[in-house]
Protein backbone atom coordinates (compact mmCIF):
# COMPACT_ATOMS: atom_id res chain seq x y z
CA UNK A 1 0.00 0.00 0.00
CA UNK A 2 1.03 3.66 -1.09
CA UNK A 3 0.91 5.99 1.56
CA UNK A 4 -3.36 6.92 0.28
CA UNK A 5 -3.79 3.17 1.51
CA UNK A 6 -4.16 2.22 -2.54
CA UNK A 7 -2.57 -1.15 -3.25
CA UNK A 8 1.06 -1.11 -5.22
CA UNK A 9 0.91 -3.67 -8.28
CA UNK A 10 3.73 -5.66 -5.79
CA UNK A 11 0.48 -6.62 -3.75
CA UNK A 12 -1.07 -8.13 -7.11
CA UNK A 13 1.41 -10.54 -7.36
CA UNK A 14 0.37 -13.29 -4.75
CA UNK A 15 0.59 -17.05 -4.62
CA UNK A 16 -2.57 -17.65 -5.75
CA UNK A 17 -2.28 -15.48 -8.45
CA UNK A 18 1.22 -16.33 -9.41
CA UNK A 19 -0.16 -20.39 -8.97
CA UNK A 20 -2.85 -19.83 -11.53
CA UNK A 21 -0.52 -18.00 -14.23
CA UNK A 22 2.42 -21.05 -13.80
CA UNK A 23 -0.86 -24.10 -14.36
CA UNK A 24 -2.25 -22.20 -17.35
CA UNK A 25 -3.32 -24.60 -19.82
CA UNK A 26 -4.62 -25.28 -23.28
CA UNK A 27 -1.25 -22.95 -24.35
CA UNK A 28 -0.82 -22.77 -28.17
CA UNK A 29 -3.09 -22.94 -31.58
CA UNK A 30 -5.86 -25.33 -32.38
CA UNK A 31 -5.25 -26.61 -36.01
CA UNK A 32 -8.56 -26.26 -37.30
CA UNK A 33 -10.41 -23.50 -35.22
CA UNK A 34 -14.22 -22.61 -36.22
CA UNK A 35 -13.00 -18.96 -35.66
CA UNK A 36 -10.31 -17.13 -33.94
CA UNK A 37 -9.86 -13.51 -32.34
CA UNK A 38 -6.93 -11.69 -31.35
CA UNK A 39 -7.18 -8.72 -29.09
CA UNK A 40 -4.37 -6.17 -27.84
CA UNK A 41 -4.75 -3.98 -24.51
CA UNK A 42 -3.82 -0.46 -25.52
CA UNK A 43 -3.54 0.32 -22.12
CA UNK A 44 -0.48 -2.26 -21.44
CA UNK A 45 0.07 -4.43 -24.39
CA UNK A 46 -1.01 -7.94 -23.52
CA UNK A 47 -2.08 -10.22 -26.60
CA UNK A 48 -4.31 -12.61 -26.63
CA UNK A 49 -5.34 -15.09 -28.89
CA UNK A 50 -8.39 -17.38 -28.84
CA UNK A 51 -9.33 -20.31 -31.27
CA UNK A 52 -12.76 -22.03 -30.68
CA UNK A 53 -14.46 -24.68 -31.97
CA UNK A 54 -17.78 -24.55 -31.32
CA UNK A 55 -20.32 -27.86 -31.57
CA UNK A 56 -23.94 -28.34 -30.53
CA UNK A 57 -24.26 -24.91 -28.92
CA UNK A 58 -21.30 -25.25 -26.18
CA UNK A 59 -17.33 -24.98 -26.79
CA UNK A 60 -15.72 -28.12 -27.54
CA UNK A 61 -12.13 -27.35 -28.29
CA UNK A 62 -10.51 -23.81 -26.95
CA UNK A 63 -6.59 -22.81 -27.09
CA UNK A 64 -5.05 -19.54 -26.47
CA UNK A 65 -1.58 -17.95 -26.98
CA UNK A 66 -1.66 -15.44 -24.11
CA UNK A 67 1.19 -13.23 -23.92
CA UNK A 68 0.55 -11.18 -20.80
CA UNK A 69 1.67 -10.74 -17.13
CA UNK A 70 0.97 -13.32 -14.73
CA UNK A 71 -2.95 -10.89 -14.05
CA UNK A 72 -3.81 -11.76 -17.78
CA UNK A 73 -2.56 -15.34 -17.47
CA UNK A 74 -4.44 -16.29 -14.35
CA UNK A 75 -7.51 -15.40 -15.81
CA UNK A 76 -7.11 -17.36 -19.16
CA UNK A 77 -6.11 -20.04 -16.76
CA UNK A 78 -8.84 -20.09 -14.98
CA UNK A 79 -10.96 -19.66 -18.17
CA UNK A 80 -9.00 -22.91 -19.77
CA UNK A 81 -9.93 -25.00 -16.85
CA UNK A 82 -13.67 -24.15 -16.95
CA UNK A 83 -14.85 -23.37 -20.61
CA UNK A 84 -14.59 -25.86 -22.79
CA UNK A 85 -18.24 -27.63 -22.54
CA UNK A 86 -20.14 -24.20 -21.70
CA UNK A 87 -22.37 -22.40 -23.90
CA UNK A 88 -20.98 -18.91 -24.77
CA UNK A 89 -23.90 -17.59 -22.39
CA UNK A 90 -22.33 -19.22 -19.29
CA UNK A 91 -18.66 -17.68 -20.71
CA UNK A 92 -20.44 -14.79 -21.02
CA UNK A 93 -21.77 -15.58 -17.53
CA UNK A 94 -18.10 -15.79 -16.22
CA UNK A 95 -16.90 -12.05 -17.66
CA UNK A 96 -19.68 -10.69 -15.89
CA UNK A 97 -18.79 -12.16 -12.85
CA UNK A 98 -15.39 -10.93 -13.22
CA UNK A 99 -16.25 -7.01 -14.49
CA UNK A 100 -18.79 -7.39 -11.41
CA UNK A 101 -15.64 -8.60 -8.85
CA UNK A 102 -13.74 -5.41 -10.04
CA UNK A 103 -16.36 -3.18 -10.05
CA UNK A 104 -18.00 -4.29 -6.55
CA UNK A 105 -15.01 -6.23 -4.77
CA UNK A 106 -17.96 -9.26 -4.29
CA UNK A 107 -16.01 -12.82 -5.64
CA UNK A 108 -18.17 -14.72 -7.81
CA UNK A 109 -20.15 -17.34 -5.60
CA UNK A 110 -20.31 -20.88 -6.67
CA UNK A 111 -18.26 -23.30 -9.65
CA UNK A 112 -17.61 -22.57 -12.34
CA UNK A 113 -15.95 -19.52 -12.11
CA UNK A 114 -15.07 -19.02 -8.39
CA UNK A 115 -11.66 -19.43 -9.14
CA UNK A 116 -11.33 -15.74 -10.03
CA UNK A 117 -11.88 -14.63 -6.63
CA UNK A 118 -7.91 -14.67 -6.42
CA UNK A 119 -7.87 -11.66 -8.73
CA UNK A 120 -9.93 -9.65 -6.08
CA UNK A 121 -6.63 -7.16 -5.69
CA UNK A 122 -7.22 -5.89 -8.80
CA UNK A 123 -10.15 -4.36 -8.13
CA UNK A 124 -8.00 -1.61 -6.08
CA UNK A 125 -5.68 -0.64 -9.55
CA UNK A 126 -8.20 0.19 -12.31
CA UNK A 127 -5.25 0.17 -14.84
CA UNK A 128 -4.92 -3.39 -14.46
CA UNK A 129 -8.74 -4.22 -14.95
CA UNK A 130 -8.19 -4.05 -18.70
CA UNK A 131 -5.49 -6.85 -18.12
CA UNK A 132 -7.81 -9.46 -16.41
CA UNK A 133 -10.67 -8.87 -19.05
CA UNK A 134 -8.90 -9.69 -22.14
CA UNK A 135 -8.65 -13.08 -22.16
CA UNK A 136 -12.48 -13.04 -21.47
CA UNK A 137 -12.75 -10.54 -24.60
CA UNK A 138 -10.70 -12.41 -27.05
CA UNK A 139 -13.09 -15.49 -26.24
CA UNK A 140 -15.79 -13.72 -26.39
CA UNK A 141 -14.90 -12.13 -30.12
CA UNK A 142 -13.80 -15.91 -31.26
CA UNK A 143 -17.31 -17.47 -30.28
CA UNK A 144 -19.22 -14.41 -31.80
CA UNK A 145 -16.88 -14.93 -35.38
CA UNK A 146 -17.39 -18.65 -35.03
CA UNK A 147 -21.33 -18.06 -34.50
CA UNK A 148 -21.43 -15.20 -38.02
CA UNK A 149 -18.77 -18.19 -39.59
CA UNK A 150 -21.74 -20.51 -39.16
CA UNK A 151 -24.40 -18.19 -39.97
CA UNK A 152 -22.75 -17.62 -43.33
CA UNK A 153 -22.10 -21.29 -44.03
CA UNK A 154 -26.48 -22.19 -43.00
CA UNK A 155 -27.40 -19.07 -45.42
CA UNK A 156 -24.88 -20.72 -48.26
CA UNK A 157 -26.35 -24.17 -47.87
CA UNK A 158 -30.26 -22.53 -47.52
CA UNK A 159 -29.48 -21.18 -51.03
CA UNK A 160 -27.46 -24.00 -52.79
CA UNK A 161 -30.91 -26.47 -51.47
CA UNK A 162 -33.56 -23.68 -53.49
CA UNK A 163 -31.35 -23.31 -56.22
CA UNK A 164 -30.40 -27.10 -56.73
Amino acid sequence: MDSEGNALDDDLYGIEILTLAAGITRTGRLSRPDASATLVSRVCGSRVTADVRLADGRLADYAHVVEACALGQATAAVIADVAVGRTPEEIEAGARAMAAMLKTGEPPSGKPWSALAALAPVRDIPTRHESVMLPFRALMAAIESARQNDDRTAAKQQAAAATG
